[in-house]
């Protein structure tokens, strides 16, 4: 296929008669993503909602609206990111399997879409695409905080295949993941940025241990794995020996895009709305607290409106010039930048018009217990993704050439002075 065998509003049309006919709606009061539900579920129930997911997204296949962007050879449609958004715009309001593609479809496959090799891309996308692969991220490292680079997880080359020794953390999904991509280091005797190599694996690989975190809401969906002899042949390598850092910037640019603009990702939210966020919820509060008319409250609910629609324009101008080649793909730091602190800004605005309601709620009050939640986790969306400290580097030194930071690491990295938990590593 290519946009000029199928019009965009032509697809656009047959989407949403296709959607109608086959998807389930969602349900307005809830939010399936772990950080945000009001009530956690258990695993049971998240091992089903998974199950769900993965029916969802091999529906999505099966109608031809899985892979949108992706070429016809793996799986996809090979049509256009106009055709991505035209389909976002149409699966507003229905159920859809969220939880799955924003590890699995960004940055997973489209690291292997760069740097995979034609047997990787040929054995997993169509899977990814079918809903049979899960794919989580092994990047983070106890101690590491945002420093990719400083990964000291190591794989040490045994013939024709490597075998990996570490731990990583903060891994969504990982306890029920299926597959994984792994950054570790296989040169200590270079610059750290030099001694990177990525790798797929397995989550069921032998050695490979997953312990899940509990969070202060009680989410446990966040994992540390531990890797103690885990192997890993050769062919599920990827991109070449020590030049993991040439993939790592593409796997962080399309992490970045979490905050909107991948073409790669189905839908922009499950819900028809936004939740205690969206406007009508936030002035219907306001006027149940008696406090419409109050010149600061009405101050804040335009605050949080003007965030929603200047966000979105970010994104659809980002995208478009990046698409178009007149910004880098570091561009992709702006919406990363500007969604993370508008989303916390906009927790703390809730919770202040929601008033009491928003810090002490009964069981079956779900918009306010989501008002409360949001704003414990409020700086999550400034940490996941990578953190918004990290996008203000991205958008200082790569878009507008101000100096780059000095730099204490840039010996052999076995010679850079490092913490008691990284020091025996290698």
């Amino acid at each position: 296929m290519s946009e000029t065998v199928i019009d965009v509003d032509v697809f656009a049309a047959r989407a949403r008669t296709w959607l109608a006919e086959n998807m389930p709606p969602a349900d307005p009061a809830k939010d399936t993503f772990f950080l945000h539900a009001a009530t956690h579920p258990t695993d049971e129930q998240v091992l089903a909602r998974a199950a769900t997911c993965r029916e969802l997204q091999r529906r999505l296949f099966d109608g031809g609206f899985a892979g949108i962007c992706v070429p016809a050879e793996y799986g996809g449609q090979a049509l256009t990111p106009a055709h991505q958004a035209a389909f976002n715009r149409e699966i507003k309001g229905y159920d859809y399997p969220s939880e799955i593609q924003a590890s699995t479809f960004i940055p997973c496959m489209a690291v292997l879409l760069e740097f995979g090799t034609e047997e990787q891309k040929l054995r997993h996308i169509p899977r990814m695409l079918r809903g049979e692969e899960i794919w989580v991220q092994l990047l983070s490292e106890p101690g590491g905080g945002s420093d990719a680079a400083g990964a000291v997880t190591s794989a040490t080359r045994d013939g024709d295949r490597w075998v990996l020794n570490g731990s990583k953390i903060w891994t969504t999904s990982g306890w029920w993941g299926d597959w994984a991509l792994c950054l570790a280091r296989t040169n200590w005797d270079v610059e750290k940025h030099r001694g990177l190599t990525v790798y797929s694996l397995p989550m069921s690989a032998p050695g490979l241990q997953i312990r899940q975190i509990e969070l202060v809401n009680g989410s446990k969906d966040f994992c540390e794995e531990f890797l103690t002899d885990v192997v890993v042949p050769d062919a599920d390598r990827i991109g070449d020996v020590d030049a993991g850092w040439s993939v790592m910037t593409r796997w962080l640019h399309h992490e970045r895009t979490i905050s909107g603009g991948s073409p790669y990702v189905t839908g922009g939210g499950n819900r028809p709305n936004e939740g205690p966020y969206d406007l009508a919820a936030l002035i219907g509060a306001a006027r149940r607290l008696g406090t419409i008319d109050d010149s600061a409250t009405r101050a804040l609910i335009g605050e949080a409106q003007t965030s929603s629609l200047v966000l979105r324009a970010l994104v659809e101008s980002v995208t478009h010039k990046m698409a178009a080649g007149s910004l880098p793909h570091h561009a992709a730091a702006m919406p990363r930048l500007f969604g993370g602190t508008a989303n916390a800004r906009r927790a703390a605005i809730a919770t202040e018009l929601y008033g009491d309601a928003g810090v002490v709620w009964s069981p079956d009050e779900e918009t306010s217990a989501q008002v409360g939640l949001g704003y414990l986790i409020r700086q999550a969306s400034c940490i996941g993704g990578g953190t918004t400290e990290m996008a203000r580097n991205v958008i200082a030194e790569r878009l507008l050439g101000m100096p780059r930071e000095r730099r204490a690491d840039t010996d052999a990295f076995r010679d850079v002075p490092r913490g008691p938990q990284a020091s025996g590593a290698h």
